[in-house]
């Protein structure tokens, strides 16, 4: 029995305005609006912790590892690193970047010491280490440790936006690779986590600060984004697909086609959930994690 105000009873400018009867370019705005939104969301929290100030490592040397590059060219535990190939440096990372962006060829390193300032050519060396996602790869290296000397780094609206613009695509684009390493098997599928997991770890960075919080909302931010576009039925990402495909062939998916997919779609987001339960079970209460 069909019950009074059901769709069946809408009047025609009703049925009209609603969702369905929208071509599949407004369907396809409507529907990608909301992992949209997440990325502008971190997008704009990411440049509020650019403004608030974030924490950063200066480019002091904390250790010079004996027989390795910078110590046979003469730099010494204490010293300050200001130049890398001409280019001013003075943070940690940008330190490391230049010598990656060296290729493993002689650069000129300038440093500070004793409020003197010394050059020297170094040729880094092939090191072997882990990356993000623990596979082995070979980077250059010099040989030197951080002495950890942290300060905080503020910056205005304008370099915020372009830094926060950096760090959102940097944050995607990560993202988007873990997935695919995940799908190959080149991440552990016990490294995935459910809510208790995610809960511990907004309590970590609440409790480490504001900025980190903040940071950690971005981040979780991005990660519901991305995961939303999937083209994965039941997710936005696969109805995108689907109207992208009515837009295409000027034709909808068969209504069977469609509930086959978004079964398969259900199974996979179920399977997904009982897999983070039972690494947060494992992790956080059997403590095999």
């Amino acid at each position: 029995m069909v019950g009074e105000g059901s769709d069946a009873e809408l009047s025609a400018e009703d049925q009209a305005r609603s969702f369905a009867a929208k071509p599949p370019l407004q369907r396809i705005a409507i529907v990608a609006a909301g992992p949209v939104f997440n990325l502008v969301f971190a997008w704009i929290l990411f440049m509020v912790v650019y403004m608030i100030g974030v924490p950063a490592i200066t480019s002091k040397i904390g250790e010079v590892i004996k027989d390795k590059p910078a110590a046979r060219a003469g730099i010494v535990t204490g010293d300050v690193v200001i130049a890398i190939a001409g280019k001013p440096v003075s943070r940690w990372d940008e330190l490391a970047g230049a010598i990656a962006e060296s290729g493993g060829k002689a650069i000129d390193i300038q440093v500070r010491r004793a409020g003197a300032v010394l050059g020297f050519k170094v040729t880094p060396e092939t090191r072997k280490a882990k990356n993000l996602f623990g596979e082995s790869v070979s980077s250059p290296a010099i040989g030197i440790v951080s002495a950890g000397d942290e300060v905080v780094d503020r910056f205005g609206p304008g370099d915020a936006l372009v830094k926060g613009t950096a760090q959102t695509w940097n944050m995607i684009r990560l993202t988007v690779l873990s997935l695919v390493k995940l799908v190959e098997r080149a991440i552990p599928l016990d490294t995935v986590g459910g809510p208790i997991m995610i809960a511990k770890m907004a309590g970590q960075q609440a409790s480490e600060g504001g900025v980190s919080f903040i940071a950690f909302m971005a981040l979780l931010s991005i990660n519901l984004g991305v995961l939303n576009l999937l083209p994965v039925p039941i997710l936005d990402g696969g109805h995108l697909f689907f109207f992208a495909w009515e837009l295409i062939f000027r034709k909808p998916v068969s209504q069977k086609a469609r509930e086959m997919a978004q079964q398969v779609g259900l199974f996979l987001l179920l399977s997904l959930m009982v897999l983070a339960f039972y690494n947060d079970i494992m992790r956080y209460f059997l403590g095999q994690g």
